[in-house]
């Protein structure tokens, strides 16, 4: 296979610098931004294995050249080097497998994070289009999760929430901790949290932005987004390639 790998960008690309797909023979892994870059990427990708060569570069403009409109200029390098390894999946553990637990960990599925469903009810747990982990302590997997991940707190039970809550925010580490509730219930939460000397600002309550539509669903989709939002900002700019 041929790695084809974005080592230059200028201006408006589809990709950013590190972004890489493989190309083999009869098929293509991953993507350096579609349209007519990447079919000439791929022809001269499959050049190179039917020539035999080891390394290539391309300098492509944006342009009305091939046919885009994005105006900037990309360079590739094409090789036989193995694929970059992909840089660490951050956890996002969601606590509730009710019905907008269970429509979050849908919306959630596709995207670059590794996904924990956590609930103390296994009928709930059964309804989820994902393995989801039983366990009578949920507090218990806040303290297990590696540094840097998010949390959001959906169960059926506002004490548990408020638990879970604290225990998250108590680590220090936690690149995301979200609630589901009102504006009232945030300030019930804001005095339990400094009882215990915990500071409740980093908490996010109510969840999904300012949209006032409550399905499940609609819920799940602008968290999803502020989840994303806030994990891909912790980064450096290279790991998200």
């Amino acid at each position: 296979m041929i790695r084809v790998r974005i080592t230059r960008a200028r201006g408006s690309t589809p990709r950013e610098e590190g972004a890489e797909m493989m190309v083999g023979p009869d098929a293509v892994t991953g993507t350096i931004g579609g349209g007519q870059l990447e079919y000439l990427a791929i022809d001269r990708a499959r050049q190179m294995l039917a020539r035999g060569e080891d390394r290539a570069v391309m300098d492509i403009p944006l342009g009305p050249e091939i046919g885009q409109c994005c105006g900037g200029r990309v360079e590739l390098t094409l090789d036989r080097e193995p694929a970059s390894p992909a840089p660490p999946r951050p956890s996002v553990l969601i606590f509730g497998a009710g019905h907008v637990g269970r429509a979050l960990a849908r919306a959630m599925l596709l995207l670059p994070v590794n996904l924990r469903l956590i609930d103390q009810r296994p009928a709930e747990l059964s309804l989820a289009d994902m393995p989801g982990e039983l366990t009578p302590l949920p507090e218990a997997e806040v303290r297990r999760a590696p540094p840097g991940s998010a949390y959001v707190i959906l169960t059926h039970d506002h004490a548990l929430d408020f638990l879970i809550a604290a225990e998250a925010l108590a680590r220090g580490d936690a690149a995301y901790v979200g609630m589901i509730g009102s504006a009232t219930k945030r300030v019930t939460f804001s005095r339990f949290a400094k009882a215990q000397g915990i500071d409740p600002a980093p908490l996010t309550c109510p969840i999904g932005g300012t949209v006032r539509d409550k399905r499940p669903e609609v819920i799940a989709a602008f968290t999803a987004a502020e989840i994303m939002a806030t994990l891909l900002a912790r980064l450096p700019a290279r790991a998200t390639a």
